[in-house]
Order: structure tokens, then sequence, then C-alpha cells
């Protein structure tokens, strides 16, 4: 529905990581991870924002649900933080190879 109904231009390349429900049923978090820099990644959050009303809608309708609940999307870092995470750990590396006597 995001690639192919969403007609948002602010829209950038998304991926749904996960979705968790409250216990009650009444609100959803969505879990979404942008490819592109912060500035698309606000865009992307924007243009989600405006179209959580029709995402909300379709997903009743096609669901048949009676009581279809509150979509909010939230920002998935784990990609960037993982990703973090490897180039500390190469410079690291990087250091304490250096340190090695040479035989």
């Amino acid at each position: 529905m995001l690639e192919r109904e969403v007609r948002d231009p602010g829209l950038g390349f998304v991926t749904v990581t996960e979705v968790r429900m409250s216990t009650d049923l009444k609100r959803a978090q969505v879990y979404i991870s942008v490819m592109g820099d912060e500035e698309e990644r606000q865009g992307t959050m924007a243009a989600l924002g405006r179209a959580a009303g029709f995402i909300r809608r379709e997903l009743a309708s096609r669901l048949k649900l009676r009581h279809m609940p509150q979509i909010e999307f939230v920002p998935d870092l784990t990609l960037e933080r993982a990703a973090r995470l490897e180039a500390i750990l190469d410079q690291i590396h990087e250091g304490t190879s250096g340190d090695k006597p040479q035989d």
C-alpha cells in the first residue's frame, strides 16, 4: 500500500520493520526504516503522518475490522545504530592492528 497507493511526493523509500499493538488494540506503532539522509527521513515521516488517515481507512475496509487502531509511525533507527557501531569497531580494530609488533 505504501509503495503503490500513497501518492505523496514526500514519501521516500521506506521499509516497515515492525508493528507493535497496544494491549487494548487501540494503537499500532508502525516502525519505519527510511533510506536517505536526515532531511529525507523527516520528509518521509511527514508524508506518512499526512497519509495515516488514508492508510487507516484502507486497512479497516480491507481487513473488515470493527475498530481500526490509531496508527503511529515511528522511525526505526536500528540499521543506523548498527552501522555506527560497526564503524566504531572498525576504528578500534584498525587502531589495535597498527600496534602489533613486527617479527
